[in-house]
């Protein structure tokens, strides 16, 4: 049981990664697509995994990431194409700084659940022994 919640905390870890990443690429391509083709968001949104939960408006987490994603999310096709630009670009560097942060978070401390929560069993298992 221990090892599970070490499995459980370090899958939050990957999946925030994960989200924080596909944003910022999800950001890029979305600034290409109001430069040169002007599609869309849902369709620019399809190749995603998580984008078009978010742009839903499905929480993946809580506290001041959930507050980043929604204020990224809301402001998106509500103005002109230029607008649009200025906030994308300007969004960039947080989204940039989640992905760098989670991304560096999900590397130290992943594998270090997991041993512990797996020491915590095994010495659980020894001292019901």
């Amino acid at each position: 049981m221990t090892t599970a919640l070490g499995v459980f905390l370090a899958a939050n870890k990957k999946k925030r990664m994960a989200v924080f990443s596909e944003l910022y690429e999800f950001n890029e391509k979305l600034l290409m697509n109001l430069k040169f083709q002007r599609a869309p968001i849902n369709k620019v949104a399809e190749g995603f995994k998580f984008v078009p939960e978010i742009l839903s408006g499905k929480k993946f987490f809580d506290g001041k990431d959930a507050e980043i994603i929604s204020d990224y999310a809301v402001n998106l096709g509500k103005s002109d194409a230029a607008s649009q630009i200025d906030y994308l670009n300007a969004r960039k560097a947080t989204l940039a700084k989640c992905r760098d942060d989670s991304f560096s978070d999900y590397k130290r401390y992943s594998s270090l659940y997991v041993k512990i929560f797996f020491m915590v069993g095994v010495l659980m298992a020894v001292l019901l022994a």
